[in-house]
């Protein structure tokens, strides 16, 4: 079953994986609204691309606003479109924007759902924390659950304040394995590895070990014991990440600092 139309609010990279995911389930008669030159690079038989609300077609009501902006530019960009309150649900990615902060510059009769989703969604292996907001029916939320099951796993949380850390773990998490893979790099290098055998041994040890982890049905901890055998090369390494100033405390500190941080931006 295709999906409905859908109006999408900013086509940058989190915009267009989405796009991506929608269209390979069917996507017609859609429109986005992004005003950078390159943006009609996205327009197709199933997508109109308009530089501004004002270009959207007259009569045309989606059954989905995704908000896709960056944060800072909501003040500006979300209002053109409180039009639709009352007739369709948004679904916001905005990083930082609450509910309520959403629900501000479109009405109050907006229903309005907060998605996190990740980074991974640009090859469908993304994760996204839901919660809905006011006045959010059942079949807004099936269908926002269909608009983010486009792009990976969805999981719903009913407290708007689990966001801020769900931000700090999954949605700022992909850069935290993507440093892991760059100091293994750095470190095979200074270990007289050539450069390139080093990137190669890092990037598919990284991504061999997350897929062996979503094919688990075992905790991360078991498959850590698997790989250590006793006195062996893997437990000597991990005796200096797992020392308590070192790896536990580091990464604990280090989510604290962005779920604060994530609280600070929704104000």
């Amino acid at each position: 079953m295709s999906l409905p139309p859908i109006l999408l609010v900013g086509c940058g990279h989190m915009g267009s994986a989405m796009l991506g995911g929608w269209r390979e389930q069917g996507l017609a008669g859609s429109v986005a609204v992004d005003p950078a030159p390159d943006a009609a690079r996205h327009a197709g038989p199933d997508l109109m691309v308009v530089p501004d609300a004002a270009a959207i077609p007259a009569g045309f009501t989606p059954a989905a606003v995704v908000l896709a902006v960056k944060p800072q530019s909501a003040a500006e960009a979300l209002p053109p479109h409180a039009r639709f309150a009352g007739r369709s649900v948004f679904l916001s990615i905005m990083a930082g924007r609450t509910i309520g902060g959403v629900r501000s510059l479109l009405g109050g009769a907006a229903a309005v759902v907060r998605a996190m989703p990740n980074t991974p969604a640009a090859v469908r292996q993304g994760v996204t924390v839901a919660c809905p907001g006011p006045g959010v029916d059942t079949p807004q939320r099936v269908l926002c659950q269909r608009l983010l099951e486009a792009i990976g796993v969805v999981a719903w949380a009913e407290h708007e304040a689990l966001l801020d850390p769900v931000t700090a773990v999954s949605g700022s998490g992909p850069a935290y394995v993507f440093l892991l893979a760059e100091l293994m790099e750095k470190a095979a290098i200074e270990q007289g590895i050539p450069a390139d055998l080093a990137r190669l041994l890092a990037r598919q040890t990284v991504a061999g070990s997350g897929a062996l982890l979503a094919g688990s049905s075992e905790d991360a901890a078991a498959l850590r014991k698997a790989v250590t055998s006793p006195g062996g090369t893997t437990e000597r390494a991990l005796d200096v990440l797992m020392a308590p100033d070192a790896w536990p405390a580091a990464l604990s500190k280090a989510i604290a600092a962005a779920t604060q941080r994530s609280r600070e931006l929704a104000g």
